[in-house]
Formats: C-alpha cells, sequence, structure tokens
C-alpha cells in the first residue's frame, strides 16, 4: 500500500509539474484569433521546439506512466477519482508560480475535490478483476475431488 501511495503522489505531482511548464511554454506562444486549421498547426510547430513545452509534456508522460503502473493494482473507478487531487495541486501552483488569481469559487471547487477524494480514498477499492478471476478459480479447484 505504501509503494501505491508514492507511485500515486510522484505521479499527481509530475501532473501538475506539467501543466505549470505547458502553461509557460504556451504563454510565449501567439494567440491564435480567428482559429484555423493552418493557424493550429502554426502553433503545434511552434509548441514542439519550445523546451518549456516538451518538458511539460515529458512530465505528463511519467505522470501517465504511474497511472498506468497503478491501473495494475486499482480499480480504476477508485483511482480516476483520485487523480482530482491534481486539480488541487496544479490550482496551488497556478497560484504561487503562475500567479493566477484564483477566485473564491475556484477554492470552494478545490475543497469540494478533496472532499470527494477523500470519499472515495476512505471507501478502498474494489478488488481487481485479476484478483477476482484468481479467487474464482481458486475456489473452483478446491471444490473439485
Amino acid at each position: 500500500m505504501t509503494k501505491w501511495i508514492f507511485v500515486f503522489v510522484i505521479g499527481i505531482m509530475f501532473e501538475s509539474t506539467g501543466l505549470v511548464f505547458l502553461k509557460k511554454g504556451m504563454m510565449t506562444v501567439p494567440e491564435v484569433r480567428p482559429l484555423t486549421v493552418s493557424k493550429a498547426f502554426s502553433v503545434v510547430k511552434t509548441a514542439a521546439t519550445n523546451g518549456q513545452i516538451l518538458l511539460g509534456v515529458f512530465c505528463q508522460a511519467v505522470f501517465f506512466a504511474c497511472l498506468l503502473v497503478l491501473m495494475t493494482q486499482a480499480d480504476i473507478s477508485f483511482l480516476w477519482p483520485l487523480t482530482g487531487l491534481g486539480f488541487v495541486v496544479a490550482t496551488v501552483a497556478g497560484a504561487i508560480v503562475l500567479h493566477e488569481h484564483v477566485s473564491s469559487v475556484r477554492w470552494a471547487g478545490v475543497i469540494l475535490s478533496m472532499i470527494g477524494a477523500a470519499l472515495i480514498g476512505s471507501s478502498g477499492h474494489a478488488k481487481s478483476t485479476r484478483e477476482a478471476a484468481s479467487q474464482a478459480v481458486t475456489q473452483l479447484q478446491h471444490r473439485q475431488p
């Protein structure tokens, strides 16, 4: 369980760090108005050469790798809602690192996200499909003479 929590925390930290790098990098990309296909491709081309954006993508990839590892350990109905804690970390990072104004309504949403994550976390998680199948096979084997 401790390893699971460690991987989860590392993943959430990489997700939020990645979002900050992506935002900082995108702040250097010109705004696209009106949005056309050619302008969208131009933004992608510019973004693909921006170091902060590439670092943000790398951090998001690490988060995704952590998520894949965690999916082998927990049900998605348990795991995915917990990733909402990333909203909390990202909001705090936006306020501190990017100096974004976070309204009281947004902070209320952050608090609700934390309450939801706490409810999900306290519920435990159901056995994974793999564990349930393994137990079913074991039970069948014990029934046969």
